[in-house]
């Protein structure tokens, strides 16, 4: 067989979220449940009959790109941020996105299904970890007998998989974002946004979440909310 076969994919649909921007969202999905966002279809794909009878699922897979980390080049190891970005561990061995090809796979709770006049079938999904406009490859219904492994072990993430900050957000701050993002909000900072290398207590983050920048600083564990400002 030949090596370096190519394939071509095509885009079935794109996500709309409320991450315009990598910085902030969650490093795996469903982490953040509260997170809402809506999977539209490309036009070719818009017949109500490629949805039927999917809304008997409460869970799906989607299969996307990481189309902002396209290269040319890759590398066998990476370092994960959770590790601190000093540990090397071996592409295939982290969801790393940086890979030989720039695919992403995510499980997200499949809130309801609807029919847009213009549009044709929307998806409402929760706990999606894609930036807006990801192009999403397939959507496979999650299968609990066969997809849930109860015993399987996760290597290192075990020992990252709990690690949250306790957010304090000033009440008058979290007043000026919509009421239905507020939780979801709360749910990316305790995920803790920033590089795992950066632990400078003196230094000022920001997330833009939902049109708005959220600006914060972090101290022995605990995230404080600074400023909130519309974008």
């Amino acid at each position: 067989m030949a090596g370096n076969e190519e394939i071509t994919l095509k885009v079935i649909a794109r996500i709309r979220s409320d991450f315009k921007e990598k910085f902030g969202i969650p490093r795996q999905s469903g982490v953040v449940p509260s997170l809402k966002a809506e999977i539209v279809f490309e036009e070719e794909f818009r017949n109500p009959h490629c949805i039927m009878g999917l809304e008997e699922y409460s869970h799906l897979w989607l299969i996307w790109e990481f189309s902002k980390n396209v290269r040319a080049k890759w590398s066998p190891t990476v370092l994960p941020p959770r590790l601190g970005g000093k540990v090397h561990k071996g592409v295939f061995a982290t969801r790393s996105p940086f890979r030989p090809n720039p695919l992403g796979l995510s499980c997200v709770r499949l809130e309801s299904v609807r029919i847009d006049e213009q549009l044709g079938p929307v998806l409402t999904v929760r706990g999606a970890d894609l930036l807006d406009g990801t192009p999403i490859y397939d959507i496979k219904p999650y299968v609990a007998y066969a997809d849930c492994i109860p015993d399987a072990v996760s290597g290192f993430a075990d020992l990252v998989k709990d690690k949250a900050l306790e957010v304090v957000f000033p009440e008058e701050l979290l007043q000026i974002l919509p009421e239905d993002k507020r939780e979801a909000a709360i749910g990316i900072l305790a995920q803790d946004p920033r590089p795992a290398y950066q632990d400078d207590p003196t230094r000022r983050y920001g997330t833009a979440f939902a049109g708005f920048d959220i600006r914060f600083h972090v101290e022995n564990g605990v995230l404080t909310v600074c400023e909130v400002v519309a974008v």
